[in-house]
């Protein structure tokens, strides 16, 4: 599929402005992530979501974390509900301990359309534990997520956890893609960049990966897609954090697009296989606006340029990309 008909596609999942619809139906997100040394990195994540144009968005965080992120935003509802190594203490009976906590969070599973795992998430033991089983509970409930950050560190740990599941998004960035790649074995030298974002999908079982980098590549396995749109040369931390926001948003709205939450006309291209497909171009129009949110905000800002003023660009260049003809320059 080329650019032009990607676009096409992407515009057609995105809910309209409309008094029919009712809060929730343009997407309900959720973030996994946040520990105490970590909080810029869930609320980066969920205030992209919102500012692209879900109406909720749930964070999860380590206890530590809690009124630190509820202090960047109010727009965001952060429950406190995961322990580290050092929270959880020593309970009698760990595993009911840890299974109590993530029983928090499932329960409000059936709110969600989509779980983002990894923002600020950390390495301990304890957060990796209640996380896995989080992953669990959500392909359970058939619950799309994108993995990024230490959420990835869990999948190259184990790689079972997402194998096979057509639902979810990768988004590794060069090291993190590399380490993916040695867990399962994939060649991913000079030699084999073209074509290692597939195998690695097909490795996984044809999960989506996007493959971050100078053009970022995406791939389901049986279909590969580039993303070359301009970005900038500014490398600030945080702007993989405005990415999964973006994907977790149009993976979203594309569950209420099938759903039939909005009346609209059939796409016989987006409705075959949509499993498959919709986690394909949610990551390729997540890209795309990302990029522009970047080059938008050096433009402005230059060398000074932090993953806040790239926030601040969602709503202009979400306009001009995605609701103007024009937008499809960006594209192409």
């Amino acid at each position: 599929m080329n650019h032009t008909k990607l676009l096409q596609t992407v515009k057609k999942v995105i809910p309209p402005m409309s008094g029919a619809l009712h809060k929730g139906q343009a997407g309900r997100i959720g973030v996994v992530g946040g520990s105490e040394d970590y909080t810029g990195a869930p609320y980066f994540a969920g205030i992209s979501a919102l500012k692209i144009g879900a109406d909720l968005c749930h964070v999860f965080c380590e206890r530590n974390a809690g009124v630190v992120i509820k202090s960047y935003s109010p727009e965001l509802m952060v429950h406190p509900y995961l322990r580290n190594t050092d929270s959880l203490g020593s309970p009698k009976d760990r595993d009911a301990e840890i299974d109590k906590h993530v029983g928090r969070v499932e329960a409000m599973l059936s709110r969600l359309h989509v779980l983002i795992i990894g923002p600020g998430l950390s390495r301990d033991e304890v957060m990796g534990e209640m996380t896995s089983k989080i992953i669990k509970k959500a392909r359970e409930n058939k619950i799309p997520l994108v993995i990024d950050a230490d959420g990835l560190f869990l999948i190259q740990s184990n790689p079972d956890l997402i194998k096979g599941y057509p639902l979810a998004i990768l988004t590794p960035n060069v090291n993190e893609f590399k380490r993916l790649c040695e867990a399962l074995k994939v060649p991913f030298e000079d030699k084999d960049k073209d074509t290692a974002a597939q195998n690695l999908s097909k490795a996984l079982g044809n999960v989506t990966i996007l493959q971050k980098g100078g053009k970022d590549i995406i791939s389901n396995g049986n279909e590969v897609i580039e993303c070359s749109a301009e970005g900038s040369p500014r490398r600030c931390g945080g702007q993989g954090d405005l990415l999964s926001g973006a994907c977790a948003t149009f993976l979203a709205w594309g569950k209420n697009y099938q759903a039939k939450a909005w009346d609209h006309p059939a796409d016989p291209v987006l409705d075959k296989e949509f499993e498959t497909r919709l986690p394909l171009v949610a990551a390729w129009a997540a890209c795309l606006l990302a990029r522009s949110c970047s080059k938008a905000a050096f433009a402005k800002h230059r060398r000074a340029m932090t993953t806040s003023d790239l926030i601040e660009q969602i709503g202009p260049v979400f306009k001009s990309v995605f609701e103007s003809e024009k937008g499809q320059n960006a594209a192409d």
